[in-house]
């Protein structure tokens, strides 16, 4: 299995997608309204005869799951419409494709999958529950840069942390994600005194070696306004006065490859709490409307 960008579908068709064929296209979209939802499936429909498609979206209305429905190559499953969420930025949506798309790994295990889905939903109440204030806290710090930091599935976690504070202070907050050990080739020069750093830490033990060696190297360094630290069972070691720790309760028990949508949780409160600060809307924090809820349209152009 592989992600693959609707952009990069669009703009390379089949080159984009792997080798093997035959081969099953899943698209995933919250309004599918975007002009390259629509024509990323178009293309490799006409270009692409080995692949079949599953639709996901959480709107049944849109153009995507309407337009779909006439080709017999592509199965349609829209989600309750409680998961479209209105606001400009994208956040229960997110999360409920994310789990969606989970469920396509389990669809012989349909009960392990409804056992999945109760515990991370225990573990994230507990999580908001915890640390709602302290997150609003953390939120009203003096920082205009953030830097989230993931290995693996994290890593893909931090990468929608970073969107979320962007698009929610409408850029006010310059982000930035990176893997711990990729942090050190580079991406660490970013880091000021008026940065967060947002750390998200594995239940791996090798691979939470690896994160603990470069939070104790910023420390070194004096690097950063102050770090957050997500995980479970995290050693004293790792928190140097200032730094906030946000304590997940349960998340070594699922492991890594289950955990992702709960750090995106916190990120997205963090970066709600923040939208907050800077005197901004929630649901349309793009003050001069340089982004939208949906992708405005723009021409697509086919292979000459």
């Amino acid at each position: 299995a592989e992600s693959i960008s609707g952009g990069s579908l669009l703009m390379y068709g089949g080159k984009a997608l792997p080798l093997g064929r035959p081969g099953l296209l899943v698209s995933l979209a919250r309004s599918g309204d975007s002009p390259e939802s629509r024509g990323a499936l178009e293309l490799i429909l006409d270009t692409e005869p080995q692949f079949r498609h599953v639709v996901v979206t959480c709107n049944e209305q849109g153009s995507l799951a309407r337009d779909s429905r006439l080709h017999e190559k592509v199965h349609v499953i829209t989600l309750p419409a409680e998961t479209h969420d209105k606001s400009l930025v994208m956040t229960s949506s997110f999360t409920n494709l994310l789990l969606a798309a989970r469920f396509m790994g389990m669809l012989g295990r349909p009960d392990g999958y409804r056992k999945l889905c109760e515990r991370l939903s225990q573990i994230t109440g507990g999580l908001i529950g915890s640390n709602f204030d302290i997150l609003a806290k953390i939120a009203a710090a003096d920082f205009r840069r953030a830097v989230f930091l993931g290995s693996g599935p994290h890593f893909a976690a931090s990468r929608e942390a970073a969107l979320k504070m962007l698009e929610l202070t409408s850029g006010r907050v310059t982000t930035l994600c990176e893997s711990y050990l990729g942090f050190r080739h580079g991406p660490m020069s970013y880091v000021q005194d008026d940065t967060l750093i947002v750390c998200n830490l594995s239940c791996d033990s090798t691979i939470r070696a690896y994160e603990l060696d470069l939070l104790h190297e910023l420390d070194r360094k004096k690097l950063g306004l102050c770090k957050v630290i997500v995980g479970e069972n995290i050693p004293d070691s790792a928190v140097r006065e200032g730094d906030q720790v946000i304590a997940c309760q349960g998340l070594t028990e699922l492991g890594d490859q289950e955990t992702p949508t709960v750090y995106v949780v916190v990120a997205q409160l963090l970066a709600f709490f923040r939208c907050l600060e800077e005197g901004l809307r929630p649901d349309s924090p793009s003050e001069g409307g340089i982004i939208n809820r949906v992708v405005e349209k723009f021409p697509l152009h086919t292979p000459s």
